[in-house]
């Protein structure tokens, strides 16, 4: 990891409007908690519907999108990459330090208000809000790999992103059994589902299926965007 590349990516990331956009979904969330929690629905239930079906159904993945997309997408859009990559820097660890920037910052604006909002909902008993929070920190990690890696394949990165986390996360991932092994959000759940209680956390992957597709993922996305970064430094180049 570059420190240097590591400090420039977060000054990037959060000087700029798109932080408005970011701090805005932790708060929703928890706005939705406070106001969810004096509704008067059984708790288990509405914990999965806010933490499950909002949090890691959609708010996680746009988080990643957002992070990994702003970490390295705006700079090959404006040209101001090809100053990073005149530098003697391998782009393997270009690629690692913006990602670790990318991880960290999806961490702390899902993970953390998740946690936070699962104690409004539902405290700390069953480990469910225990097991809702890993899940969101191995699927935030997944989706700022794959949405890094998309910021570097295309121009397009954040229309192409949010078609694949409303569509096929969101709904087709979500609800559609044979493709529920191919979304990251029920990989999360089937951690949650393994840190929680028996029986309170229900996951339809099994978690050596979801814990194998989540480091092929992360780390396959990683690679094809170190060897997609060094491609457009000879094609700068040239």
């Amino acid at each position: 990891m570059n420190t240097t590349v590591a400090r420039l990516t977060a000054r990037g990331l959060f000087g700029r409007r798109r932080v408005l956009i970011l701090l805005a979904v932790p708060v929703l969330l928890l706005v939705v908690s406070v106001l969810a929690r004096n509704s008067g629905l059984d708790e288990l239930d509405l914990v999965h519907r806010v933490l499950g079906t909002l949090a890691l159904g959609t708010l996680v993945p746009i988080t990643g999108l957002i992070v990994g997309t702003g970490v390295i997408a705006t700079e090959i859009e404006d040209g101001s990459i090809v100053y990073l990559l005149a530098k003697p820097l391998p782009r393997w660890k270009i690629v690692t330090t913006k990602l670790a920037v990318a991880v960290g910052s999806t961490w702390l604006l899902s993970a953390v208000p998740i946690y936070v909002a699962g104690l409004l909902l539902y405290g700390t008993g069953d480990q469910v809000v225990l097991g809702y929070t890993v899940g969101a920190l191995a699927s935030g990690a997944a989706y700022s790999a794959v949405f890094l890696l998309l910021g570097v394949l295309t121009r397009h990165a954040v229309i192409a992103g949010l078609a694949y986390a409303l569509i096929w996360e969101s709904l087709i991932g979500g609800y559609v059994e044979g493709a529920q092994t191919l979304s990251v959000q029920q990989w999360g759940l089937s951690l949650a589902e393994a840190i929680a209680a028996d029986g309170t956390v229900i996951a339809p992957v099994g978690l050596g299926t979801a814990l194998w597709l989540l480091v092929v993922v992360g780390i396959g996305a990683t690679a094809y965007a170190s060897v997609k970064l060094a491609g457009l430094t000879l094609s700068s180049d040239e």
